[in-house]
């Protein structure tokens, strides 16, 4: 399992019986976590004092429960990089600090590669932190995602950790079209990082389903590699398609293309009062 241990401003402090006990900079929240199986006894008195709590209905979605104020937007960073937070209507923050091991990778390639020309691809980008974390490193990045909201979120992400004025060009679109038409348009990158949905409806209402639809399109999106490809990069949440299932996928289309070899592995958060890791996804990552 890969680790993302270099936190100051997150912290996992505990995890019991289907949630999890945040920090969030000075912000305490609850959220639930279909992972913390078990039921161990909540000894922190954080527990008692959060700042609010994400309770899930029983007919889906869910809200927040405040107990103290909090601002409607804070920050928190990571290394040099700086997010804006809130409290969102399906138990998330903006940010997923388990894949700050992730942005890291990339970051590396990006780096080792020695280029000043790597053209980055981030697909269902989101609020953009792997975009972020590719333009500090010197990438040009071409970020989509099919929300209005979340790509305005990733511009002010930008423009918060200093890099808004970067090469990098803001795309609103269903993922799946833009791949299409770039393939006829020629364009090429480097690098391509994606993290999907498990169930998705486009703008058009396109229904996405992972475990249908992921194969094909990552086959599509080999088109858009460049012979010098460095990597391409799948996260996933979808609890049916194993780490394995992804690194399979990317070493029968990138890597029977280019070369290389996928690896994969669950990506995790340390909880701090029981040392141990709480699993929070997977990763599958094709590297020449």
């Amino acid at each position: 399992m890969r680790i993302s241990e270099n936190w100051k401003d997150y912290e996992l402090i505990d995890c019991s019986d289907g949630e999890r006990l945040e920090r969030w900079g000075d912000i305490f929240l609850i959220r639930p976590d279909p992972q913390a199986l078990w039921n161990t006894p909540r000894t922190n008195p954080l527990w008692k004092n959060a700042h609010a709590r994400y309770h899930r209905s029983n007919q889906g979605g869910g809200s927040w429960e405040f107990y103290k104020k909090i601002p409607e937007v804070w920050q928190i960073s990571y290394k040099e990089l700086i997010f804006n937070l809130k409290p969102m209507g399906f138990k998330h923050t903006g940010v997923f600090p388990e894949q700050a091991c992730n942005w890291d990778y990339v970051g590396e390639i990006i780096e080792k590669s020695g280029r000043k020309d790597v053209k980055v691809l981030n697909l269902f980008a989101y609020t953009g932190a792997a975009t972020v974390a590719a333009l500090k490193k010197g990438a040009s990045v071409v970020h989509v995602d099919a929300s209005k909201g979340m790509v305005q979120w990733a511009k002010e992400n930008a423009a918060s950790s200093g890099v808004a004025d970067k090469n990098v060009r803001w795309i609103v679109d269903d993922c799946m079209k833009f791949v299409a038409r770039e393939i006829r348009r020629g364009n090429k990158y480097d690098i391509i990082i994606m993290d999907p949905p498990s169930y998705g409806r486009g703008p058009g209402g396109e229904v996405w389903k992972l475990e249908n639809e992921i194969f094909g399109f990552v086959s599509q999106c080999c088109e858009l590699l460049t012979e010098n490809s460095l990597a391409v990069l799948i996260n996933s949440y979808t609890a049916g398609v194993s780490p394995a299932v992804m690194s399979y996928i990317l070493n029968s289309t990138v890597a029977k293309r280019f070369g290389g070899h996928a690896d994969s592995s669950e990506i995790g958060l340390k909880v701090t009062d029981s040392g141990l890791v709480l699993p929070c996804g997977s990763t599958a990552v094709w590297t020449k």
